[in-house]
């Protein structure tokens, strides 16, 4: 598909391409991964960003997101992860599925050539080093491994990094908080990967909140959905929704029907700011970020706060 009209309203964008399903060959996984790549059709030495869904999402969604940073100059490449095709629970790769999510990204950043060959008109055009990553929620625990986090095995020990330095930068949207005693009995049960640790979270970073996102996978309240920014080193900017819960207002597109705080004025406002914080990270636009900070505190009614440290 092509669009020449991204949600936003803002005023530089280009035409749009969207191609899908790109497969990509995966042979530890069980089968094949795909993508769908959302890219600019002019241009050249295009950034990239790699997208991580959330639970039971897929390629197909976040398109408030997507085709913004797409329309803005951002090649963005969207897999499917395996825990939204239907994995049964007494699947050998269940256990081991935040890993595979990981996994999917890096092979993303091992075959980007074979990616941008696959889409008309794409080969040539991306820049290798300028490479983010992002995700939301689930998404956002996936992309911050390869910023530096670390997943805490059983015995409380940090795992293995997996951080990857042709990450140049990080949003993460509603990264879930610390494991242990902040978890629920739903998400030990379920989820017990969900026990990072930030100590390396070292790559330039952004973290993206909700000041009323209460999640059924923790005891705490919506600050722990800010403990990256906390205790991440390179998490150095957080941005904090007000009176957002879990889709920050519906970035996850139409696709999901999940979206309890529908606000197509917080999505603009996570569109801006991301899209800001991106174009300085990768050394777009020095200007970028210091502009969007203070149109956001020079609001009359502002919709959220930008935190740094």
């Amino acid at each position: 598909m092509t669009s020449t009209t991204p949600a936003g309203g803002s005023d530089s964008t280009v035409p749009v391409v969207s191609v899908r399903p790109i497969t990509l060959s995966a042979p530890d996984r069980g089968e094949d991964l795909r993508v769908r790549v959302t890219a600019p059709t002019t241009g050249h030495h295009l950034p990239v960003v790699i997208f991580s869904h959330g639970m039971s999402l897929g390629m197909d969604d976040y398109a408030p997101l997507v085709d913004f940073w797409a329309a803005h100059g951002f090649v963005v490449i969207q897999p499917t992860h395996l825990d939204s095709l239907g994995l049964p629970p007494d699947d050998p790769r269940s256990p081991l599925i935040w890993r595979i999510r990981t996994d999917d990204l890096t092979g993303i950043l091992d075959q980007l050539d074979a990616v941008a060959a696959a889409v008309p008109g794409l080969a040539g055009r991306i820049d290798h080093d300028r490479i983010a990553v992002a995700g939301h929620s689930w998404g956002a625990q996936t992309a911050s491994t390869l910023a530096g986090a670390r997943v805490v095995d059983a015995d409380g020990t940090p795992g293995e990094s997996m951080a990857d330095s042709r990450v140049r930068a990080a949003v993460l949207l509603c990264l879930p908080g610390t494991g242990g005693a902040d978890l629920s009995p739903l998400a030990v049960q379920y989820f017990p990967f969900m026990s990072p640790d930030f100590a390396e979270l070292k790559t330039p970073s952004l973290v993206v909140a909700g000041d009323t996102d209460q999640s059924p996978l923790t005891v705490r309240g919506p600050d722990w959905f800010t403990d990256g920014y906390r205790l991440g080193p390179g998490v150095t900017n957080l941005l904090t929704l007000f009176g957002a819960e879990h889709g920050l207002g519906g970035i996850q597109g139409s696709h999901d029907t999940r979206t309890t705080d529908e606000s197509p004025e917080r999505v603009a406002v996570v569109q801006q700011t991301t899209l800001a914080y991106l174009r300085t990270a990768l050394g777009l636009d020095d200007d970028a970020w210091p502009t969007a900070r203070l149109s956001l505190a020079e609001a009359g009614e502002p919709l959220g706060k930008i935190d740094s440290k």
